[in-house]
């Protein structure tokens, strides 16, 4: 009881300043919402229940693309050129856990090294964890974060690209996948759900000598991407070229945003993404804690060993174990409840 006594003021008092767009208190929500200690997971949830009603104005981009393709330079150019608008910019980049140690470089500040002493522009870089699909399991509480401090643009930079990387789908409004030209992955890259999904294809590092390459990638994509089906959004993808060193194609992928959230905005499908998009999330954060309920439970831990045992000495299948194991713990609830 002290310590939720105590929790109250400072959460007041922190909800109030990130609202107020204080950068310092920003940072302070964000690692107690990133913190795995059980008394800043309930911070956490009275932080967001103070601050939830100023989210949602943003513009959400997601950011893709594989090693080398040049993920932070393209950031960097497209945060100078949207902040020269005035506009507010938080990029939050995802960086992998070693699976060993569990640690992570987070280096994106330095690779971004111009971006991240704009006034307007707020870079927050966090590990991925465990976690999979390109983000991390607090990245939309992050978002919200963000939004509530008054940020305009919010770009989510994934870990790298892959299968799984198609998640990040579910916390953005618009994907961008960024392609090498020339790198032997044109064709290749069609095939990939994560292709089939993004709302845009750039082309980066189209300068100097790799013009003409980038060129005929931006024809067989453009190519390959009308045989796709027109998404419920009625946004048709679009693929441009761009050079961050040279600064060219940035405005235009900047336009291609706007465009999109206007056609988007006009139809319903912007709003109604965004409806879908946090059951979604309900649905997931819903799965975390029956999980780290199952986790917590004696008895169900007790006679899930004794099912792998069965398991392993094939005399249950994993699929009757699994329902033995439910019955297990409904019977736990059960008993609590009487």
């Amino acid at each position: 009881m002290r310590q939720s006594i105590k929790s109250r003021p400072l959460i007041d008092s922190l909800a109030a300043s990130v609202l107020q767009g204080d950068r310092m208190a920003l940072s302070q929500a964000i690692t107690i919402i990133e913190s795995n200690l059980e008394q800043d997971k309930k911070l956490s949830t009275e932080l967001l229940d103070k601050i939830i009603h100023a989210t949602g104005k943003s513009i959400r981009v997601g950011i893709t693309g594989v090693p080398g393709v040049g993920k932070s330079s393209f950031i960097e150019a497209l945060g100078r050129h949207v902040t020269a608008f005035g506009k507010r910019l938080a990029v939050l980049t995802v960086d992998p856990s070693s699976q060993v140690t569990k640690g992570s470089i987070l280096g994106d500040k330095t690779r971004m090294e111009e971006l991240s002493k704009n006034p307007l522009a707020y870079i927050r870089p966090s590990a991925s964890g465990n976690a999979l699909g390109g983000v991390t399991q607090t990245t939309h509480d992050v978002v919200l974060l963000c939004e509530a401090a008054g940020y305009e643009i919010i770009i989510i930079e994934t870990v790298g690209v892959g299968q799984s990387e198609i998640n990040v789908k579910s916390l953005v409004d618009f994907f961008l996948l960024l392609m090498l030209a020339g790198a032997g992955d044109e064709l290749q890259g069609i095939k990939k759900g994560i292709t089939e999904i993004a709302d845009a294809i750039v082309i980066t590092k189209a300068d100097g000598g790799n013009i003409s390459s980038a060129d005929a990638a931006k024809a067989t994509y453009q190519q390959a991407l009308h045989l796709q089906r027109v998404p419920k959004s009625g946004w048709l993808p679009r693929v441009i070229t761009t050079s961050a060193y040279a600064g060219t194609g940035i405005d235009e992928v900047w336009r291609m945003i706007l465009a999109y959230k206007e056609l988007t905005t006009a139809n319903g499908f912007f709003a109604d993404h965004r409806r879908l998009q946090e059951l979604e999330w309900f649905e997931d954060y819903f799965k975390q804690l029956l999980a780290l309920d199952l986790q917590q439970s004696p008895i169900v831990q007790s006679e899930k060993k004794k099912l792998e045992a069965l398991i392993t000495e094939q005399k249950l299948s994993p699929k009757h174990a699994a329902a033995n194991l439910l019955k297990i713990y409904h019977r736990e609830i059960k008993s609590s409840e009487d």
